[in-house]
């Protein structure tokens, strides 16, 4: 599959300081970071880090998160690119962490989230860490409760909802779309689509797995980027 042997992850994020749109790539070998601008023609790489698992872009800059939970702050908006590291690595090893990424919270926190996977595991319930950033301190701070928001996590933009807005979803909860990375490649491993309950950790599945077990795993479709002008009046 083209995804194994290229890219990591694939984003669109909407640029609101030249009113175009900005896709950016974590690619292989080594998880770094390209981008390009509506009407580019070429991609332009970012070998300024590397070992990233998830990003996010606000205000003309690209915040990238490693496996190591180091946070770089890359400006865009200049003709020559610069970085800066707001948060140093928390971790030297990320065995047992397989999954992290970083959100912008609704109510103006920043969010590291990291998921476990334990082997066996555990059927019934799922190990999430949610993290408050302080940039200041240049701490994490644990929380298990996001009032009354949801997560949307995998290999996808990281999305952070108000569950008054989704009454069919539950509150405080992570809604996960196959992020687990060693088994995706693989036909015979059920997908791990499943919502969890921060409080608690309890899991529970939100599709069959008959579905599960299709092949090739779900695709990554770009929308029509005209309609996403909306973005641009909010």
């Amino acid at each position: 599959m083209l995804s194994e042997d290229l890219y990591f992850k694939a984003f669109v994020f909407p640029d609101l300081c030249t009113r175009s749109y900005l896709v950016v790539l974590i690619h292989k070998p080594y998880q770094q970071l390209s981008f390009a601008r509506a009407g580019d023609d070429k991609w332009t790489w970012l070998p300024l880090n590397s070992f990233y698992s998830d990003c996010m872009y606000m205000d003309g800059l690209l915040y990238a998160l490693t496996v190591f939970g180091e946070i770089d702050a890359v400006d865009l908006t200049a003709s020559t690119v610069t970085m800066k590291v707001i948060m140093n690595k928390t971790r030297t090893s990320i065995i047992g962490f397989n999954s992290c990424y970083i959100i912008s919270a609704l109510w103006g926190d920043l969010l590291q989230v990291w998921r476990s996977f334990r082997v066996p595991e555990n059927k019934d319930t799922t190990e999430v860490t949610v993290q408050k950033v302080d940039l200041e301190a240049k701490e994490l701070v644990k929380t298990k409760s996001l009032s009354n928001h949801i997560l949307f996590l995998g290999h996808n933009n990281s999305l952070c909802i108000r569950a008054d807005d989704h009454p069919q979803l539950k509150a405080n909860h992570a809604y996960f779309t196959d992020d687990r990375r060693p088994t995706i490649p693989l036909k015979y491993i059920p997908r791990d689509i499943v919502a969890v309950d921060l409080e608690n950790s309890r899991r529970k599945e939100i599709t069959s797995q008959n579905w599960s077990y299709v092949w090739p795993p779900p695709t990554w479709i770009t929308p029509n980027l005209t309609k996403m002008n909306l973005a641009f009046s909010n």
